[in-house]
Parts: C-alpha cells; sequence; structure tokens
C-alpha cells in the first residue's frame, strides 16, 4: 500500500533519506511492515523560531514495489503536414507551452522570435555586461525562452485557478528541470539550467514537425475585415496561419505602438515600478535563520515585504537570493535592472525589486510636473500607451544619471531614506557598475517617498534589513506590462479582431513563468475549440 505520512525534521535529517526511512518506519503501522521507497510530495522550512524545521509531506511504498514518478507527460503527434496551424509570436514561457499544447492537438506551431537562441543570445548578454552596448532584438528580454531563461527561473504562482500548476512543473522536469521543483515550497530551476532545458523544448518542438524561426521581428499585422489572416516581419517575410497567437512579453513597445497605430484596442494597465536592493546574502541569512552561519542544509534565506504608504502598495519583487543584478534593457539610453541567480543560488548577495504601484493618475501628474514632458505623451488618460511613456521616461532618467553605458546610479539605503549622497558604495553584483548618485533625479516624488517610508517599515519587520551596507539601485520598472491587451472571457479572443490571441505576460494576463506557461496553454487549447468547429 502506500500511504501519506507527514515529518518535521531539522534541515539536516531532512537531507539524509536513510533519516528519513528511518522516520517512517517509526510512523507506520504494523511496525515491521517493509518500507521499499518514498516520494516528497511537499517541502517547506519553518524558521520563525531559533529552532528551524522541516516539514515535509512524503509519500511512502509499503509492502509494495517502489514505483518511481513518471518522467513522461505530454502526447505528441507530428503535425508536419497537419491540416491547421497558428502563428505563436515570441518564444517565451507563453509562446512555448502553447507550441507544446498545439501539437497534442495536432495543429502546427510556427513560432516567431524577434531575438537569437539561447547560444547566440548568452554572447549578446556579455557584450552588454561588459562593454555597455545593448542589442535590441537580443538581451534579458528578447530572445529565446523570452525573459524567464535568464533569470532566477521561480516557478512559484498563486494563480491556481488559471490551469495545472502540477501540470506545467511536471512538464519543465520532462524536459530536464529537477524534479525537486515538484515539492518544494518555493521551486526555481536557476539561470545555469533553464538554457539547456528551453533548448530541449526548442528541438522537440521541431522534431514533432513544428517551425521555430529566429531574428522573425513582426513589423505588421495582415488585416482584412477585422479578421487577421496572417503577419509581415522586418524581412519582408509574410505568414498566414488560422489564427495568430500574440505572446511577445511585458517589454515589447513596439508591437504595442503598431496596435495602437492600427487602431487596434489596447489599454493602459497599471503595473510597478522602483528599485532593487542589494543585500549580502550573509546578513538576509542571519535575520532570517536567527543564526551566525545558515549551514550546508539550508538554502540562501529569501525574504517577502510588503507595506501600504499613504494608500499605495510598496512590495518586494522578484527576491533572488545567492544573486546578480543583471542590465535588463531593451535599447540604449534607458537603463532598466533586474535580478537572477544560478539553480545553487551560491553568490555572495541577495537582491529584489522594491517597487510601488502607478496608476494612469499618477503619469498624467508626473508629466504635468516634468521641465521636459516626454514628445510621445499627449498627457491623455485616455491614451492607452501613457504608462509605457511613463515607464521609458524614468528609465531615460537612470541611463543618464548613471553617465552611459548601463552604468547604474544608486546610493545605500540609510542614505537614500534620509536624503544624502554617499560617500562610497559597497561591494555590488551588478557588472556594468554603479554610480553614486541623487535618485531624487531618477524616480518620480511619488514613488522616492512612499520606498524611503517602505525601506523604514521594512527595518521594523525585519531586524537588520534597514541598513548602509545594502545599496538601492536604479531602476526597476519591467515588472509587468503596462499595457493590456483586451480579449474576451468566454473564447479568449481579441473583441475587435478574429482570430487574434493575445496571451502571456504582455498582454497582461499572467505575471511570471508558471502562469505565462499556464496561459499559453489555455489560450492553444481554445483555438483547438474553435478549429475543430
Amino acid at each position: 500500500m502506500q500511504q501519506k505520512i507527514s515529518l518535521r525534521l531539522l534541515p539536516s535529517e531532512a537531507d539524509d533519506a536513510t533519516i528519513i526511512n528511518k522516520y517512517i518506519q517509526q510512523t507506520i503501522s504494523p511496525k515491521d511492515a517493509l518500507v521499499t521507497g518514498f516520494h516528497v510530495l511537499k517541502k517547506s522550512i519553518d524558521a520563525r523560531s531559533k529552532t528551524i524545521w522541516v516539514n515535509l509531506t512524503i509519500n511512502a511504498f509499503i509492502n509494495e514495489p517502489f514505483i518511481e514518478r513518471e518522467k513522461e507527460l505530454l502526447q505528441l503527434n507530428d503535425v508536419t503536414n497537419a491540416q491547421n496551424s497558428v502563428i505563436i509570436i515570441g518564444a517565451g514561457p507563453a509562446g512555448l507551452f502553447a507550441a507544446l499544447e498545439l501539437i497534442e492537438q495536432g495543429i502546427k506551431p510556427v513560432i516567431l522570435e524577434r531575438g537569437k537562441d539561447v547560444r547566440a543570445r548568452r554572447r549578446d548578454l556579455a557584450v552588454l555586461n561588459k562593454e555597455g552596448i545593448v542589442n535590441p532584438e537580443s538581451n534579458y528580454c528578447f530572445g529565446e525562452g523570452g525573459a524567464g531563461t535568464y533569470s532566477d527561473g521561480k516557478l512559484y504562482t498563486r494563480s491556481s485557478k488559471r490551469g495545472d500548476i502540477n501540470r506545467i512543473l511536471n512538464i519543465f522536469v520532462e524536459f530536464g528541470a529537477e524534479e525537486k521543483i515538484l515539492y518544494e515550497a518555493h521551486p526555481h530551476i536557476g539561470t545555469n539550467k533553464l538554457p539547456q532545458i528551453i533548448t530541449a523544448m526548442r528541438e522537440k518542438i521541431i522534431a514533432c514537425g513544428g517551425e521555430m524561426l529566429f531574428e522573425k521581428k513582426v513589423s505588421d499585422f495582415i488585416i482584412s475585415d477585422n479578421v487577421i489572416k496572417g503577419v509581415r516581419t522586418v524581412d519582408e517575410n509574410i505568414f498566414f496561419a488560422d489564427a495568430i497567437i500574440l505572446a511577445t512579453g511585458h517589454s515589447a513597445r513596439d508591437i504595442f505602438e503598431l496596435l495602437h497605430i492600427k487602431n487596434i484596442l489596447i489599454e493602459a494597465k497599471p503595473f510597478a515600478l522602483g528599485v532593487r536592493i542589494e543585500h549580502p546574502q550573509t546578513l538576509i541569512d542571519s535575520v532570517q535563520y536567527h543564526c551566525s552561519l545558515r549551514g550546508d542544509h539550508l538554502p540562501p534565506a529569501s525574504y517577502s515585504l510588503v507595506e501600504q504608504v499613504d494608500g499605495r502598495g510598496v512590495f518586494s519583487f522578484c527576491m533572488c537570493p545567492g544573486g546578480i543584478i543583471a542590465p535588463a534593457a531593451t535599447n540604449a539610453n534607458e537603463l532598466v535592472v533586474n535580478g537572477w541567480s544560478p539553480s545553487k543560488r551560491n553568490n555572495p548577495f541577495a537582491n529584489s525589486g522594491m517597487v510601488v504601484q502607478v496608476g494612469v493618475g499618477d503619469a498624467i501628474n508626473y508629466f504635468k510636473k516634468s521641465k521636459i514632458q516626454n514628445p510621445k505623451s499627449k498627457i491623455d488618460a485616455d491614451d492607452p500607451l501613457l504608462l509605457m511613456y511613463f515607464q521609458h521616461d524614468v528609465e531615460a532618467n537612470a541611463y543618464n544619471a548613471g553617465g552611459g553605458k548601463f552604468v547604474a546610479p544608486a546610493l545605500r539605503m540609510v542614505d537614500f531614506c534620509e536624503n544624502k549622497i554617499s560617500t562610497s558604495l559597497p561591494d555590488c553584483s551588478y557588472v556594468p557598475g554603479l554610480h553614486i548618485a541623487s535618485l531624487k533625479e531618477v524616480l518620480p516624488s511619488f514613488i522616492y517617498t512612499a520606498l524611503q517610508n517602505g525601506f523604514k517599515a521594512f527595518g521594523k519587520k525585519m531586524r537588520g534589513y534597514y541598513t548602509n551596507d545594502a545599496v538601492v539601485v536604479a531602476t526597476e520598472s519591467r515588472t509587468s506590462s503596462p499595457v493590456r491587451i483586451p480579449r474576451n472571457d468566454e473564447n479568449l479572443l481579441h473583441p475587435q479582431i478574429k482570430n487574434l490571441y493575445p496571451c502571456g505576460e504582455g498582454a497582461g494576463y499572467a505575471g511570471g513563468i508558471v502562469s505565462a506557461a499556464m496561459d499559453g496553454e489555455r489560450v492553444a487549447a481554445m483555438i483547438t475549440l474553435q478549429l475543430k468547429k
């Protein structure tokens, strides 16, 4: 038989299969039953007291042969000569998982990715970090796997109503992720392992008859009588299909502008903007684990913080234990920072976005007060691109304050909160480098003030957090899309353009790798229903 068992163990015990077997044997009845093996179903850390515990939920095999977890979940077809085809614009999580779902349903996906494959993309990232030169089509946001490929690979989501989270995690395992992502409370894959997984997905899609075309930036939509027939790319190639999935990610500003120019309905969407904060990982470990030395059996500690400041949310975003701050700009003369971690999270720093909610009214007030108003913005509350222009303007401020080549303006945390200019900066993981600068010249005043009050409040919640050993780096601005591409709830179609399916984070329907993947599957399943009518 199989029996679920809950165990509460010390970290060293939870890392030892022999000890786990011993505790299982003590728990089961009768005591002389044979335990042939076990699967960990859930694993979480309880660090609320000085003694840290690991909570495990185990599925034990008792008096029956142990069975390994099923390795293959997908039932893929050969779609080389499929009757129907779908164009997918974007090869991020939403696009890739949509393609796999279409192949399962016998439909041929044709993925058009503006960027390069993961190997070529890595070279462009090296140039960006070391020489301060950004390739607008191949960077941390654009290229095979999207923004998620060169990220921490966080797989935690609260979006359980959007799809089957376990299915998404199992598919990642099928393509090479470690099984521990199936049971950890906050699973992640790591930047060093994601490229191989994404490559395996691409190879399987192509082996099944799907197409994946790189450096195919979409420049126009082919629309007749409010029905989208296909797309044109910058190299003047034209692609036709039965449906179009628009899964371009949150940074494809040219696509948002193209939709607006063609009078295709889009909407401004509130988002969050702020900075990235970096502490020594040892400091975060000591605060969270109540000890001077973390030890080998605990992962680098993380945190999640949120505070209401004058009715406005201030919160941590994309926290990366043992991580690196990276330049995530998609164009020259704009500065964006983000974070990533390798699978072991073994770098000496912990970084996190610290961001503030932004709405349309904030952008209007900002441009009205600005000495130089954004020439693209009419400062109109009905302009669907208003928040995108606001986002870009703050990024340009950060670039100018850093002095160019993606050197980032920065201050020590306490200095930032006390309106002081730091005389020096601590060591930092950000490769292009930091420049001491007043962040009042970078951030809108309402964001600056909210962050000051937020940091002080976080210091009271998490003793040791508020310190000048931490550095504030501007600017974290690509938390989500500032534009929403609407779609009908019942069929996921754009309400104006038939056969156009907005999808994923760029369309405003996801907020991370797993939720984007689930949305890709959901859209692909809906297209299948429509094509089979």
